[in-house]
């Protein structure tokens, strides 16, 4: 195991936020539960803030990011998993990213962000990883605020609302915090202030996780997003956040030099360069990952045979082609699933399409999509010739050079991917 200089984290030392930089790699999509302040728009130029990003990129996706911004910006120190989304909501990719960048950089802090739902049960593993830090929002120690705070919360395939929510997630919280001080790891709790909702209660949350053996406190400010419950309360004034944590550090130490990073921050935390690093960042999303032995085929969307030229859901067959050593070969074609059938129309897609890695489609919506990403086969969106497609799957290229254009054709984006019949 090697020996890992943690003081060079710019979020938990102030000294070293002038030199010693970080990257988030935006992994974790997926949240597994709702709060009340969060609106998650994944490619939100204008806006710096938790929870969007300008892409989603994979385990090996992420590596081949952070390779690039390491040939420009050699003083990064950390690579952390901050969203958009949480990073235990789909755990495997969190740490597939982790043991990736651990194998790739071993020198390089690891860090990552999280609700603190369902990160115990992997606490192990991120020991194993030398995982260095952890940050933990809690917002609240009573379940009564914690309602407030959070519309739902999901574990497993059962979804809590109001108090029972908030019992859970906060019963999670503290243990997580335990288990994570227990193997070692420096944690960080993140308070988000919401005005007339628990700003009188940060010295209570600061008091029980300085009980619980916690490093550090953030109070961040809440940022105002448009289209949530708490649109109209406004930030909490500089003044009366300075008053929150000089009180709360009477409990715990507090950190004050917070950049309320977006999940795809790259750089220094006074000087971000996400927006100079948003080209590479898409562009490594855009290249199709290795994958598993099990699925050498891909499936394609087309009406002749020669283009990728369908939606998904108005494919009546699709046709699976393969990789020989004389090139990409029709193997046959498959029928697709009746319509109206609902969600499982897309179940039962992924079983017809078992073997393939990834459907080449000109358009797909968001639930089959998520259904046919749990089997591990990527839709990808694009038109132009099927062999193109072929090309960039099989090769790694990137796709965004041809990838399809949003557009209606007489039916509205949220009505796709409801199973009856438009993908």
């Amino acid at each position: 195991m090697i020996t890992l200089d943690i003081s060079r984290h710019p979020c938990f030392n102030a000294t070293a936020k002038g030199h010693c930089g970080r990257v988030h790699l935006p992994v974790a999509k997926e949240c597994n539960i709702k709060c009340n302040y969060c609106n998650r728009k994944y490619d939100c130029v204008n806006e710096s803030r938790p929870g969007i990003s300008s892409a989603i990129l994979g385990p090996e996706q992420a590596v081949q990011y952070l390779q690039n911004v390491l040939r420009k910006l050699p003083n990064i120190t950390v690579a952390g998993i901050a969203g958009p989304g949480d990073a235990f909501a789909n755990p495997e990719k969190t740490l597939e990213t982790l043991s990736l960048v651990r194998q790739h950089f071993p020198s390089m802090l690891l860090c990552l962000a999280t609700n603190g739902l369902n990160v115990e049960p992997y606490v192990p593993a991120l020991a194993a990883l030398q995982v260095s830090h952890v940050t933990i929002t809690v917002n609240a120690v009573d379940p009564d605020i914690g309602a407030k705070i959070y519309r739902w919360v999901r574990d497993g395939k059962v979804v809590y609302r109001g108090r029972k929510g908030a019992e859970l997630l906060l019963k999670r919280q503290m243990s997580a915090i335990v288990a994570l001080k227990s193997a070692g790891i420096t944690v960080k709790v993140n308070t988000v202030v919401i005005p007339g909702i628990n700003d009188q209660h940060v010295c209570e949350v600061a008091a029980r996780v300085a009980e619980l053996g916690a490093d550090i406190q953030n109070c961040m400010i809440m940022h105002p997003n448009a289209g949530t419950p708490f649109e109209d309360i406004p930030e909490p004034s500089h003044e009366d956040m300075k008053i929150i944590r000089f009180q709360a550090e009477k409990m715990i130490p507090q950190m004050k030099h917070c950049a309320r990073c977006r999940a795809d921050a790259v750089g220094l935390l006074d000087q971000d360069c996400s927006e100079e690093f948003r080209d590479e960042l898409v562009s490594c999303a855009g290249k199709f990952q290795s994958a598993p032995s099990d699925k050498p085929y891909v499936a394609v969307a087309t009406l002749e045979g020669v283009l990728v030229n369908l939606h998904l859901g108005h494919a009546h067959e699709f046709h699976v082609w393969g990789k020989t050593d004389s090139g990409f070969q029709l193997i046959e074609k498959r029928p697709a699933p009746e319509p109206g059938l609902g969600a499982e129309r897309w179940t039962r897609l992924a079983e017809v399409l078992h073997d393939c890695r990834a459907v080449l489609v000109e358009n797909v919506g968001d639930t089959p999509r998520a259904v046919l990403s749990e089997h591990n086969i990527i839709p990808v969106e694009m038109t132009g010739l099927i062999e193109m497609g072929l090309e960039a799957v099989y090769n790694g290229s990137n796709l965004s050079a041809f990838k399809a254009r949003r557009k209606n054709k007489g039916c509205s984006r949220s009505a796709c991917g409801d199973g009856t019949g438009c993908g």
